[in-house]
């Protein structure tokens, strides 16, 4: 049987990223399709594989800036060839779920989220961006368009794959299609319990404003205890401005690092509403708990009062409430990390062959 495999774009290093990195494990001869592929910012494992870019990859501009031909993009997707192919799975939060296949070649989905700046998001996104009020009128007309692809593009699946529950209730809404959770593979072979846990709380990953970090910020800033925050994005200047010499900010950190910094923090907060969630579970793998906005895939994974602690209104109030409030012998470690280890890679695996060989 021969398969293919698309993604959105390789751009960056994320959650999305590491999917498709597990799913080529399991299927390692497939082609990977993708709109635009940047080498450089791509760790060195993936120029080992066989990346197809769309035609956007050679226009001016093309990668470094790909954002700038988002309208191109539905017209990019559609250009794949996948004739010869007998299944295709895409991996998809945008794109990627608008190819077109023939009719005997089946197309399984693994969404990690219906386009978010199209449904969820669309409101936030359009007030959020940096441009001029007259590009910032047009954009809302350009947005509607695409939501006419995307509908259109969803129902060309055969198969939907959920990363969470949440994300099959807005397949549900959004698309009118029902889907089947697999949750995202973590692994959480890479972390360890310490016995060695210290005074400070940890949170991390990409910095943007939607994850929420300014709440955490917010909260120690009032608290003076002491946060640790690991990752880059663009919101990090400014979180860095706001934050006071109780926070520290550690960057860009290996997975040795990061692994240590999971296994000795007093609990990991995720202030966020995700669409699963991994570095709550890479946290639960090392042993910690975690404090938990009561939204998204933190339902799925945090067990309140077992792995974790949920606060119920997204704000820094609710937050530093439950750190004052915060007691680490509540929780047992080895139960954490047992909790956690249904997230791993090998059961990500098994579950995905085994759709496969129920599909045909």
């Amino acid at each position: 049987m021969k398969i293919a495999l698309v993604h959105d774009h390789l751009t960056q290093e994320g959650g999305a990223e590491k999917v498709l990195r597990v799913l080529h494990d399991v299927f390692p001869d497939s082609p990977i399709y993708t709109l635009v592929y940047d080498k450089k910012k791509m760790d060195t494992d993936m120029h080992d594989k066989k990346v197809v870019p769309s035609f956007l990859q050679k226009w001016p501009l093309g990668v470094r800036k790909y954002q700038w031909f988002l309208m191109w993009m539905p017209a990019a997707t559609e250009s794949y060839n996948l004739d010869n192919f007998d299944l295709v799975i895409s991996s998809s939060s945008a794109f990627a779920k608008g190819i077109i296949t023939k009719p005997q070649t089946k197309h399984i989905c693994y969404c990690h989220t219906p386009t978010r700046y199209l449904w969820t998001d669309s409101q936030t996104y359009v007030q959020g961006l940096n441009q001029n009020r007259l590009i910032k009128k047009f954009i809302p007309f350009a947005l509607s368009k695409l939501r006419l692809w995307d509908k259109i593009a969803a129902d060309r699946v055969d198969l939907f794959i959920a990363n969470s529950n949440t994300v099959k209730k807005r397949i549900k809404k959004y698309y009118g299609k029902d889907s089947q959770v697999i949750f995202p593979p973590v692994e959480t072979s890479k972390y360890n319990i310490s016995n060695e846990v210290q005074n400070y709380f940890l949170a991390g990953g990409r910095l943007v404003p939607y994850k929420r970090f300014d709440l955490i910020v917010t909260a120690f800033n009032r608290l003076n205890m002491q946060l640790k925050i690991f990752g880059t994005g663009p919101d990090y200047k400014r979180l860095k401005k706001m934050a006071k010499k109780n926070i520290q900010f550690e960057g860009n950190v290996s997975e040795e690092q990061k692994a240590k910094l999971y296994s000795q923090c007093k609990a990991y907060i995720n202030p966020q509403e995700e669409d699963f969630g991994i570095t709550a579970v890479e946290a639960m793998a090392a042993g910690r708990p975690v404090l938990a906005f009561k939204s998204g895939g933190a339902l799925d994974t945090v067990i309140e009062n077992k792995t974790g602690l949920f606060f119920s209104r997204q704000n820094w109030e609710d937050l530093a409430y439950k750190i004052l409030h915060f007691n680490k012998f509540q929780f047992n470690p080895h139960e954490i990390r047992e909790h956690a280890r249904q997230f791993d890679v090998e059961v990500f695996k098994d579950k995905v062959k085994q759709l496969v060989i129920g599909t045909y």
